[in-house]
Formats: structure tokens, sequence, C-alpha cells
């Protein structure tokens, strides 16, 4: 890892997703998320679950989030869907206190960037025990609704908090997701699971130039990288 070292060394801005790259896909708490999605949806278009997730994936990937789609389809509410999309168990998840002290050793300021909204980053980090290592919060709701892969939360993000690209590293789990970030010049990590999740599509899964590392632990690429730097 200390060969890693100096692609980190001008880093002081530390940009995290949340769901699949702070804790690992295998907690599988994604899937209660993603199912809820398709209850909302047949729920709202009184349509059966087989035509919902049809429906849920169509807009997920026309759209980059469900939601972003359904707003723009259906003029939905997006507070009702947030609430009860994020209405989920958070038992599966544990303090990992040797993610939060890897973290807290990264040099500068640290944030999360999620297409979910707080109050689901705050629980979720809160069960991590990683919440108070964290400077700030970048949701869907401070980013209008725009969700990533889109160039304007991004733009967003960057412009709220100051943060100059060129001194940032993104970690993501979805490769998409990193493609504007290194175009803006951030180093670029993906947090890839080992075995691909039950909710994740195959075309999710596709990968460009976009990528500079990839790790399938990020405890153990973060603890080894702080170490080095």
């Amino acid at each position: 890892m200390d060969s890693l070292a100096p692609a980190f060394a001008h880093v002081t801005e530390w940009v995290f997703d949340l769901d699949n790259t702070l804790y690992p896909a295998s907690a599988d708490l994604f899937s209660q998320i993603d199912s809820r999605m398709t209850q909302w949806i047949a729920d709202y278009l009184n349509v059966d679950r087989d035509e919902a997730f049809r429906v849920q994936k169509a807009l997920y990937r026309e759209h980059g989030t469900t939601l972003r789609g359904l707003i723009e389809r259906h003029n939905v509410d997006a507070d009702d869907f947030l609430a009860f999309v994020h209405d989920i168990d958070y038992s599966p998840l544990t303090p990992d206190l040797a993610l939060g002290k890897a973290i807290e050793a990264l040099p500068g300021r640290r944030f999360i960037f999620t297409n979910g909204d707080r109050p689901h980053a705050e629980r979720t980090a809160r069960a991590l025990g990683i919440l108070d290592h964290f400077d700030d919060i970048f949701d869907i709701v401070a980013a209008d609704m725009a969700p990533k892969p889109g160039q304007a939360p991004y733009d967003a993000f960057l412009a709220a908090h100051g943060v100059h690209p060129r001194k940032a590293a993104m970690f993501e789990d979805m490769a998409r997701n990193l493609t504007v970030p290194k175009a803006l010049g951030m180093v670029t990590v993906l947090v890839e699971a080992p075995q691909q999740p039950k909710f994740k599509q195959d075309w999710e899964n596709e990968k460009g130039g976009e990528i500079d590392f990839v790790t399938s632990d990020l405890r153990a690429f973060l603890t080894q990288l702080a170490a080095a730097l």
C-alpha cells in the first residue's frame, strides 16, 4: 500500500458514497430499501409487485434513481417516498471501530455523498459508529433531487462545501458514479463486493476508464492508506 500513497498524498477532501460502500453489501441492507421501493410503487400505481419491480428498475436506469423517475413521470411527493423506503431494520449493521479509526486518520475533511436522504445516512453511519468522523452529509435533498451519476449533484456538492476536485478522492460501489469524479480530477476508488448483490442489475457493473483503484475491503484499504500517508 505504500506504493499507493503518492496517488493520495495531495488529497485533503475524502468523499464517500453510503450504501454498500461504507458498509459491505453482504449486510444486505439495501435489499430492504429495494423491496420497499417496489412496494411503494405497487401501492402508488395500483399494480402487482412484478409490474412495480419492472417500473422501478426502468425508472432507475433511465433517470439515475427510481425517485427521480417518479418525480418526472408521476410528480410524486419525494418526502413521502424517502420516508417509506428508508423505514428499514438497521440491526444488520454493527459498530466498525477499525473503519472509524481509519476514516478519522485521513488528513483533511470527510464527507458522505449519497443518493439517499440525510436521516438514512445518519442512522446508517451511527449504527456503524462512524457518524462523528464526518464533517457533513450531502444527500439527495441537498442535490435538489438530482442524483448521481449526473453532473449536477457533483457540481452542487463541490460548490456547497468549497471542495476542489483535484484535492479530492471519491469512494463508490458503482463504477458509473465515478465517471464524473474522474473527469473532474478526483482520485477514484471502486468498492466492489466479492459477489454481486442480488438487488444489482448486470448493467450496473459495467466499467470504463473511471476507476483508479479497486478494493473489496474498504476497512483494510483505508487502514493501510492512512498508515502510509
